[in-house]
């Protein structure tokens, strides 16, 4: 680094890095991975998630944790973000269900309307 037009470079493409609400290309998945989320099985269901896309190579594709998604009876939780920020929550995820919400939402963008909140 010779200047601050270097200095300011190095901090724009930093900021650009970590901004993860800023435009994103694809879909993002997150797993709720509280204590309460872990107790109901996230970690298997983020495990098949991971695996699923890897396995169809769908680069376009986040996966992320994040902490209590604030609805503990329904964990396993998993939130799929599309490109506009819109949210699909599927709740009781199984890594059964995980594999097909990749397949079915992800790939064919079809919710998986039975894995929804139904009360």
């Amino acid at each position: 680094m010779k200047s601050l037009a270097d200095l300011a470079k190095l901090r724009e493409d930093a900021l650009k890095k970590v901004n993860i609400r800023g435009e994103r290309k694809g879909k993002r998945v997150v797993v709720g991975m509280a204590t309460c989320g872990i107790a109901a099985g996230a970690r298997p269901v983020l495990n098949a998630l991971v695996e699923e896309v890897s396995k169809r190579n769908l680069l376009d594709v986040e996966i992320a944790q994040t902490g209590c998604i604030g609805v503990c009876r329904l964990e396993p939780i998993v939130e799929v973000y599309d490109e506009n920020n819109e949210k699909v929550t599927y709740v009781h995820v199984t890594p059964e269900m995980a594999k097909k919400i990749i397949v079915d939402h992800i790939v064919n963008g079809q919710v998986v309307a039975e894995y929804l909140i139904q009360e």
